[in-house]
């Protein structure tokens, strides 16, 4: 593939690529190779994007699922090291798992919408006006919503219960 347009839109990808993956890796050589295989599958599964389909969108969701592949990976590996290992293993406190465990499963609690505001804005830096182009949608509202997700994400992380959402029929 050799179309300059393609390259340049995969080349302005790269530093938010590269900062999603290391959100996610927390490890420099880690991220790298997530982008690079990022870049590798889209450049081979060019075909398969549809013309309609945001390119940033269809990246992201290949170095997350990249990730997530790799995450899997290891972890079998891991337990399959562990099996042979007669070595006692240090682990971080009690407090810290529960801690993280708390933190991440009221991340998860959160709407998707929630989840990829709090992600665009936090960890990826975007400006609240490139958020608003993506959503198509005023830049007030992105703030009143990326509001309400941090006060979900504080309620949910200090334990309260979310209320299931009722919609009302006519």
């Amino acid at each position: 593939m050799s179309d300059p347009g393609i390259d340049e839109a995969l080349r302005t990808m790269l530093p938010r690529l590269r900062r999603f993956a290391l959100w996610l890796a927390r490890d420099a050589s880690a991220a790298d190779d997530l982008v690079q295989s990022t870049i590798e599958r889209a450049l081979t599964r060019w075909h398969t994007r549809h013309d309609d389909q945001s390119l940033r969108a269809w990246l992201f969701s290949i170095l997350y699922r990249l990730f997530l592949d790799g995450k899997r990976r290891a972890g079998r590996y891991a337990r399959l090291l562990g099996s042979l290992a007669h070595e006692e293993a240090s682990w971080p406190s009690a407090e810290r798992v529960a801690t993280a465990h708390s933190t991440l499963a009221a991340f998860a609690g959160l709407p998707v919408e929630q989840r990829s505001l709090l992600i665009w804005i936090t960890v990826e830096g975007m400006s609240y006006q490139e958020v608003a182009d993506i959503l198509q949608v005023p830049i007030g509202t992105v703030m009143s919503r990326l509001s309400r997700a941090r006060r979900t994400l504080r309620r949910l992380g200090e334990g309260e219960v979310r209320p299931p959402s009722l919609r009302l029929l006519k």
